[in-house]
């Protein structure tokens, strides 16, 4: 059973007696019902009644439901509104736009639009590269999605995606500086995309792909990284990667294992699963096998799409059959980039002594971390409210702030491993344990260091 968590986190506003025991009351309530209250203020008081706001955070939806009927049920209680404050934090969106320079009278004008700007104009007409001096190109990204691949929610619209692009403009700013804006294209014809995209791209110093279904995302960069002279970077392929990898050069620290005699067991080929798969063959990975819904994945398979054929080529040595459960019996490492449940506890004692388990599926991982944790030696997931929690947001705020500042086109092999050494080296020998192989999200150190790296490994 997963822990209530902020993401579900109610405020529900109650009016009851004003007695002695009344927010007691209240505390037992939400605690006999699961919940974890963060917090309990007065918002009215009167002679005979308290109007409460009582916070806590919930499971999920249908939990939020069960706590507040506990809370109706105190004896006088009254709710009169139940605030859900995931959907408070979104109401009018998470970003907006600022001017950076003061436009205060007429002289401001005059400089910052017209007539002044025009000289600006006629200069970058005759000198192009000067764009990145004199304009937003220099530290803009556009995060460009079609909508079908949300999380791990599926085929969603650009609409619904929206959130969550807002939500990663907010972080690219926060944690690295650049500035970043949603692009949600109500299209999933990937001609259109490259076309819309290529046309859009004299605005930006990069490009962010986000949340395009496999294996259409595979060809929509591969295209634009022909067209364009900016870096386009998939994060759900290369962020993932290169945070898996960083996570697991300490992971394999903990447990006293080398990269190159591991037996790692991958669910999920997609575009995480692809690119977790090539990266780490890059640092010597030699037996990998990859798991779809059908099970493991190997040669011997019928006519595949060009990637998934790829991942059969490269891994599964020993030509291994059967389902991911009987795959993982011996496996070192198991990495989930995959679907919610598909592990127990009892599948994970089958491993070999010293496992590590990265199970990544968001919001539900592929096995229960807790149930995990009897018996491996590292657990890590994409949550927030666990132990090392592997997440994108490592990596690419600082990765782009190294691409930005290093006015490169592309990205490379060299420059993805440099960022993930960068991330894992930020913990250091004396914090390293099986809970700490990851620096947190908010570890200020972490992007400035990523870019700084990504900078370094550049192509001259």
């Amino acid at each position: 059973m997963t822990i209530p968590s902020p993401g579900y986190s109610i405020t529900v506003r109650v009016e009851v007696p004003a007695s002695a025991n009344a927010t007691a009351a209240l505390t037992t309530a939400v605690s006999s019902a699961g919940g974890a209250l963060t917090a309990l203020d007065v918002a009215e008081s009167h002679t005979d009644r308290l109007v409460v706001d009582v916070t806590c955070d919930t499971r999920d939806e249908a939990h939020g439901q069960l706590i507040t009927d506990a809370i109706a049920a105190v004896p006088g209680a009254v709710v009169r509104k139940v605030s859900d404050q995931t959907f408070l934090l979104h109401l009018g969106g998470k970003i907006e736009v600022n001017p950076k320079v003061p436009l205060k009278h007429r002289d401001d004008l005059s400089r910052a639009y017209t007539p002044g700007v025009a000289r600006v104009c006629r200069a970058i007409a005759e000198h192009p590269e000067d764009a990145r001096r004199l304009t937003i190109k220099r530290n803009t990204v556009a995060v460009v999605t079609d909508g079908s691949a949300v999380l791990g929610l599926g085929n969603l619209g650009p609409l619904a995606a929206l959130p969550v692009m807002e939500g990663k403009a907010a972080l690219f700013k926060q944690f690295g500086g650049v500035d970043a804006w949603p692009v949600c294209l109500d299209t999933q014809d990937s001609d259109a995309i490259v076309e819309i995209v290529r046309a859009i791209a004299p605005v930006y110093g990069g490009i962010n792909l986000e949340d395009i279904s496999a294996p259409r995302c595979f060809e929509i960069e591969a295209r634009l990284r022909e067209l364009l002279d900016i870096p386009v970077f998939h994060d759900d392929q290369h962020g993932t990667a290169i945070v898996v990898l960083a996570a697991l050069r300490n992971a394999l620290r903990v447990v006293d294992k080398s990269i190159d005699e591991v037996r790692i067991v991958v669910s999920g080929v997609g575009a995480a699963g692809h690119a977790i798969i090539r990266l780490l063959l890059t640092q010597g990975a030699r037996d990998i096998v990859a798991c779809g819904r059908n099970g493991a994945v190997h040669s011997g398979e019928p006519v595949m799409e060009p990637f998934r054929q790829w991942i059969a080529d490269h891994t599964n040595p020993r030509h291994e059959s059967g389902s991911l459960r009987e795959v993982l019996v011996g496996a070192d490492v198991f990495i989930g980039v995959s679907a919610p449940d598909l592990l127990t506890g009892a599948d994970i004692a089958t491993m070999a002594p010293g496992a590590i388990v990265f199970a990544l599926a968001n919001p539900v991982p592929e096995v229960d971390p807790l149930a995990a944790g009897e018996h491996a030696a590292v657990v890590a997931t994409g949550r927030s409210d666990h132990p090392n929690q592997i997440n994108n947001v490592l990596v690419f705020p600082g990765f782009f702030r190294g691409l930005l500042d290093a006015h490169v086109s592309g990205i490379t092999d060299a420059m993805m491993v440099a960022a993930a050494h960068a991330i894992a080296d930020t913990v250091q020998p004396g914090e390293l344990n099986p809970s700490y192989i990851i620096p947190s999200v908010f570890e200020s150190s972490v992007a400035p260091a990523v870019a700084d790296a990504v900078r370094r490994a550049a192509p001259r």
